[in-house]
C-alpha cells in the first residue's frame, strides 16, 4: 500500500507541476505588465518591480493553485486509466476509495496552503502593496524634472528649466487660488526644503505677480518660501484579526470571506468530484478528461462567485455540503461500485 500511494503521489506531483508551472509562468506576465504599467505614473527601479512582484506572489498562487489541482488530478487518472495501470492496482487488491484516500490527503495539504494564503498573506501583502505606492507617489510629487510642463508641487504649478546636484536654477510656480485670483513667481535659483515632516520650494532672487479683477500687485524678493499644504495621505496598517473581524459589519468583506473560504476548499471538493469521470475503464468509456476539467472548474467558481455577491454563512454551509456529498454520491456510483 504504501508504494502504491508513492506511486501515485509522484505521478500526481508530475502532472501538477507540468500544469502549474506554464500557468504561474503566464500570469506571472499579466502581473508584471501591471505593474511596469506604474512607471508611467512613479518611477520604480528594477528592484523596486520585484518587490512588487514579490507582493503579487500570494495573489497569483491563490488563483493558479486550484484550478491546477483540478487539471492535474483530472490528466493524472485519466492517464492511469488509459494506461491500464489503475486497473492494475485493482488486480493487486486495492479498491477505488483506498486509491483515492492518498490524494484527498493532498487534496487537505492544498486547501490548507490556500486558506494560510488568502487569510493571512494576502491581506498584508495587499496592505504592503498599496503602502509602497503610496510611498512612491509623493516621492513622485517632489521629483520635479527640468524641462517638463505640467508637474505640481502642493497647488503651485512648477516649471524649472534646469538643475544642478539639488539646486534648480530658472523656476517658475503658477497658482490659481480661485477664479479671480491668480499667482505667479519666478526666480534664478530655488531648492527643496523639508523641516519636520512640512516640504517647501525655496526660491532666491526673484520676482512676482498677484493678479484679481481689482489689482495687479508685482512684488520683488530674496528669498520667498512655498509651502506644499496638501494633506497627506497616511496608510494604515492593520492586522489580519481587524482585518477580517470587519466582516461582522461589512458586507463586502464579508462576501469576501466566504469567496475566499470556498476557493481554499476547491481541492477538497473537487477531489470525489473530478474522479467520479476520469476513473474509467478504457475498454468502455471515453476520455472526457477536458470537459471534466471545464465543467468541474466552471460549477465550483460560479459558485464562489455566488458567495462573493449574496453569499452568506448558511448559504455557505449548504454549497460546501451539497458539492462534497454529491461527489462522494456519484463517485460511488461511477466508480466504487464496480473497482
Amino acid at each position: 500500500m504504501v508504494n502504491a500511494r508513492s506511486y501515485i503521489s509522484s505521478n500526481f506531483t508530475k502532472s501538477f507541476l507540468t500544469i502549474f508551472l506554464p500557468f504561474f509562468l503566464i500570469i506571472s506576465l499579466v502581473y508584471l505588465v501591471k505593474i511596469s504599467a506604474l512607471t508611467s505614473k512613479i518611477q520604480i527601479s528594477f528592484v523596486e518591480l520585484l518587490r512588487l512582484f514579490s507582493y503579487s506572489v500570494p495573489d497569483i498562487l491563490f488563483y493558479t493553485l486550484p484550478l491546477s489541482f483540478i487539471a492535474a488530478l483530472a490528466n493524472m487518472l485519466i492517464k492511469l486509466s488509459t494506461d491500464n495501470e489503475l486497473i492494475a492496482l485493482y488486480a493487486l487488491g486495492l479498491n477505488a476509495n483506498r486509491i483515492l484516500r492518498g490524494l484527498f490527503l493532498v487534496s487537505l495539504l492544498f486547501s490548507f496552503l490556500l486558506l494560510t494564503l488568502s487569510f493571512l498573506a494576502m491581506p498584508m501583502s495587499k496592505q504592503l502593496y498599496k503602502s509602497f505606492k503610496e510611498e512612491k507617489k509623493a516621492e513622485a510629487k517632489l521629483n520635479i524634472v527640468p524641462g517638463k510642463l505640467g508637474q505640481k508641487f502642493g497647488e503651485y504649478y512648477v516649471y524649472i528649466k534646469g538643475k544642478e546636484n539639488e539646486t534648480f536654477h530658472d523656476l517658475v510656480i503658477y497658482n490659481r487660488t480661485n477664479m479671480d485670483e491668480e499667482q505667479f513667481f519666478a526666480s534664478k535659483d530655488g531648492k527643496l526644503n523639508k523641516h519636520n515632516g512640512q516640504t517647501s520650494l525655496l526660491l532666491k532672487d526673484g520676482y512676482g505677480y498677484t493678479y484679481s479683477k481689482e489689482r495687479l500687485q508685482q512684488i520683488q524678493y530674496a528669498t520667498l518660501e512655498a509651502f506644499d499644504t496638501t494633506k497627506k495621505k497616511r496608510f494604515h496598517f492593520e492586522d489580519i484579526v481587524a482585518y477580517w473581524s470587519k466582516a461582522s459589519h461589512d458586507k463586502d468583506i464579508m462576501h469576501r470571506l466566504l469567496f475566499f473560504l470556498f476557493i481554499s476548499l476547491i481541492p477538497l471538493l473537487s477531489v470525489y468530484l473530478v474522479a467520479a469521470f476520469t476513473m474509467i475503464n478504457p475498454r468502455y468509456q471515453s476520455n472526457h478528461s477536458f470537459i471534466v476539467i471545464f465543467a468541474t472548474t466552471l460549477f465550483l467558481y460560479l459558485i464562489a462567485s455566488s458567495l462573493d455577491k449574496w453569499g452568506n454563512i448558511p448559504l455557505l454551509i449548504i454549497a460546501i455540503l451539497l458539492t462534497l456529498g454529491g461527489g462522494v454520491i456519484l463517485f460511488q456510483k461511477r466508480v466504487a461500485r464496480y473497482f
